[in-house]
């Protein structure tokens, strides 16, 4: 997926989570915002893979797997959040999900923020790895 297509999803997708956030509001489990925005997605017609078990490979190797909240149109990974605020960990993880994903775009949603917090998230490469 180009640049191009990676932001029109990506725009769709915060589209639908600002409807899930408009309706449910803040203060529910991040569960309840996951199962809802599938609900969403599926209604608008995008489609995505919950919880899908990603390879993690070291050397060759597989070394263990990971498991993003949301893997959509095989092209943004999306993790969701129900906190007080984003911590730096949070993006390293979705980082980490990105190259086990082989995916260039990752969404980081906080369901317990007004407004709803959403950041964009690139994947980085470093060395030989792409």
């Amino acid at each position: 997926m180009n640049e191009m297509q990676d932001q029109d999803l990506t725009e769709q997708i915060i589209a639908a989570a600002i409807e899930v956030h408009r309706e449910l509001g803040p203060g529910f489990l991040e569960s309840i915002y996951e199962e809802a925005l599938c609900i969403e997605l599926r209604h608008r017609g995008i489609p995505y893979e919950r919880q899908k078990s990603l390879d993690v490979p070291f050397r060759g190797e597989i070394v263990g797997e990971c498991r993003p909240d949301l893997l959509v149109d095989k092209a943004v990974v999306v993790e969701l959040k129900a906190v007080k605020a984003f911590e730096p960990i949070f993006f390293a993880i979705v980082r980490s999900y990105l190259k086990a994903a082989r995916v260039d775009t990752g969404l980081l949603i906080n369901f317990n923020a007004i407004p709803l917090a959403v950041k964009r998230i690139g994947r980085e490469f470093y060395g030989h790895s792409k």
